[in-house]
């Protein structure tokens, strides 16, 4: 199997001070068709306008990934947490049994991109837990860096399920490919630039997954990619 869905297929939402396309359900927007893939469960591109921001608000036994691609977005949490985090930035937190926190563009003049993600843990009630790490453009370039994993692998952060994040810049003649084994789902989404995965052309907010094989990347125009390599859930 083998799916393409283009970024004007998203869920979007228009607040004024937030700017948001879902990949998949989520707040308002409902498609029975979209509620997630394996554990993954939430990739909102979300601008948020210069001084605004996420009040304080509450999240239980979810994995939450941020991922800023222009910006910066600060953080506060009652954890007793507070950092901003800017490209190369990968922050996260584990809600475990209850965590409040808010999310912040301070700039003056500037929005600030980024992709909230939520994967599905595969424990609950754990106490929450906080991570943030930094992964150069050198990282990145032509090839895919793990940032995320179950076991901190590679000096990614640290997720409390069985799947494994990739981010990767490609242009002209770099590629890069990764192989699913048996019984795992991928999920590639271009966060920007143009890119073409296993010969398919996708643009930014464009997302395929797949369910078996390698997945081939090339041909990219200045391309961000996040690769998700997931469990299938029963």
């Amino acid at each position: 199997m083998e799916q393409i869905r283009r970024s004007g297929e998203r869920g979007h939402a228009n607040h004024g001070w937030l700017d948001s396309y879902h990949s998949f359900s989520f707040a308002d927007y409902h498609d029975p068709q979209h509620m997630g893939y394996g554990p993954l469960r939430v990739i909102n591109e979300d601008r948020v306008q210069p001084g605004q921001g996420f009040g304080t608000h509450g999240h239980r036994d979810m994995e939450i990934i941020s991922y800023v691609l222009e910006g910066a977005l600060a953080h506060k949490d009652s954890m007793g947490t507070g950092s901003t985090i800017v490209p190369g930035d990968v922050q996260r937190m584990s809600a475990g049994n209850g965590v409040r926190h808010s999310e912040f563009n301070q700039e003056k003049a500037k929005v600030t991109h980024f992709l909230q993600i939520w994967i599905e843990p595969s424990v609950s009630g754990i106490p929450p837990s906080y991570e943030q790490k930094h992964f150069s453009t050198a990282e990145k370039r032509g090839r895919l860096r793990l940032i995320a994993s179950p076991d901190g692998a590679d000096g990614s952060v640290s997720i409390h399920q069985d799947a494994r994040v990739y981010a990767g810049l490609f242009s002209g003649a770099e590629q890069a490919s990764h192989a699913l084994t048996r019984g795992r789902l991928g999920y590639v989404h271009v966060a920007r630039g143009g890119v073409s995965i296993n010969g398919q052309k996708l643009a930014a907010g464009d997302a395929l997954k797949t369910d078996a094989g390698e997945i081939r990347i090339e041909g990219g125009d200045q391309a961000e990619v996040l690769l998700f390599d997931l469990p299938l859930l029963t």
